[in-house]
């Protein structure tokens, strides 16, 4: 592979935006994509993959490159020499490259990979977490999982087009896919692609989403005809495959306190032939109080760390706070007592997060089920979902009944 100075600049400038400046990458990306309109689909390639890789090996690149943060963009360009050799890619003679210590980069390399914290990339109080809670067996192979690139996984939308006339349609455009065992609206690409420009998703035939998160709604045992509350609804992916399991019969009422998001939740259920969704933005607890026993489903998708989809936002690894944990388990409770109230008597509710840590998860519910609003439910079961053993995202989910 030879190196280009326009895609290696914007990397750079995308590092500096989100390591020093705190931008989420995924929105850096977006932005560098659009930077230069005579971009291939490989240089685009290039600048998202090599960005959201020095990202996920922040801290073992700054290691091996004898750097500390803030990063200036000499600092910059030292880890990415560190990429590029690592990945065996012949180091132009640019300045930025003047010097580098190929031979010792590679055997630094070898000595830090025996240390997890390096190996994986991660920090202190995140590793001592994930031993904590889940044993240093199972968060060793977790967090190796989690620093896997993610696959793009599809979700066929039932209410405009089966799995089998998807596929030959992406074939038409050049996309390849497969289904998964074990998941009834999925299919996998073959190799990634711009899916977002096919035919196919602008008539609403599909959505991008992984494999796990598909498994929620099915969770929630949903029937036509019936009335669902998906309280944490952002900006929709679960609440449409709700309307496509009830075949757009009965009521969804998808809430959220974010109104940005649920305005790009009505956009995607224009998209998707969706119209039994109901948008309600929970700036007062008026509409939780108006629906008190009244829901015969509820979903909460509860706000969590996402320790389960760090492959999807390797960032968050250098954003995430143990203060902000602590934080987030109370607003689980208080979630959990609040929004239960709106289940029926003989209704059902899923608990959900996309996080890997039994506090976030198992403890939530059994703390739940003792206190005064969680006596009136009991648990069906529950799902531990992890990367390392199914492939896809970690999620975790518990389904519980309201008694009549």
């Amino acid at each position: 592979m030879r190196l280009h100075r326009n895609l290696c600049f914007a990397v750079i400038d995308g590092l500096t935006q989100i390591f020093n400046e705190g931008q989420y990458a995924d929105k850096v990306i977006q932005q560098l994509l659009k930077r230069d309109k005579r971009w291939g689909s490989r240089d685009r390639a290039f600048v998202a993959e090599t960005t959201y890789d020095i990202v996920r090996w922040k801290r073992l690149y700054a290691e091996i490159a004898d750097v500390k943060a803030p990063f200036d963009r000499d600092n910059l360009w030292r880890m990415f020499a560190v990429w590029a050799t690592l990945k065996g890619i012949k180091l132009p003679d640019w300045k930025y490259f003047e010097s580098t210590p190929t031979r010792k980069i590679k055997g630094r390399f070898d000595e830090l990979s025996k240390i997890r914290i390096y190996r994986e990339s991660i920090p202190d109080w995140m590793d001592e977490l994930g031993v904590n809670e889940l044993g240093e067996a199972v968060w060793t192979k977790e967090i190796a999982k989690q620093n896997e690139q993610a696959e793009v996984i599809l979700r066929v939308n039932t209410l405009k087009t089966t799995k089998k006339d998807l596929q030959l349609k992406l074939q038409s455009e050049n996309i390849e896919t497969e289904t998964i065992y074990g998941y009834p609206s999925a299919l996998q690409l073959k190799e990634r692609a711009n899916v977002f420009k096919t035919e196919a998703f602008k008539n609403g035939w599909f959505e991008v989403q992984d494999a796990s998160s598909q498994l929620v709604a099915e969770f929630l045992d949903v029937q036509p005809g019936m009335k669902v509350v998906d309280v944490c609804a952002g900006a929709g992916g679960k609440t449409l495959h709700l309307a496509a399991l009830m075949q757009n019969k009965g009521q969804i009422i998808a809430m959220d306190i974010y109104e940005s998001k649920l305005k790009k939740l009505k956009v995607r259920a224009r998209r998707n032939g969706v119209h039994n969704v109901e948008l309600k933005v929970l700036d007062s607890t008026k509409p939780i109080k108006k629906l008190h026993n009244k829901a015969d489903r509820l979903l909460i998708d509860a706000p969590c760390s996402g320790l389960g989809v760090l492959r999807r936002n390797p960032d968050s690894k250098w954003k995430l706070e143990p203060e902000f944990i602590e934080n987030i388990k109370a607003t689980q409770s208080q979630v959990l007592e609040q929004y239960a109230k709106m289940v029926k008597p003989g209704g059902k509710m899923v608990y959900a997060t996309c996080s890997v840590l039994p506090s976030e998860n198992r403890q939530q519910v059994d703390n739940f089920l003792t206190s005064e609003s969680g006596k009136e439910f009991t648990f069906v079961k529950d799902q531990n979902i992890f990367a390392h053993k199914s492939g896809y995202d970690g999620f975790y989910m518990a389904l519980l009944e309201k008694k009549k």
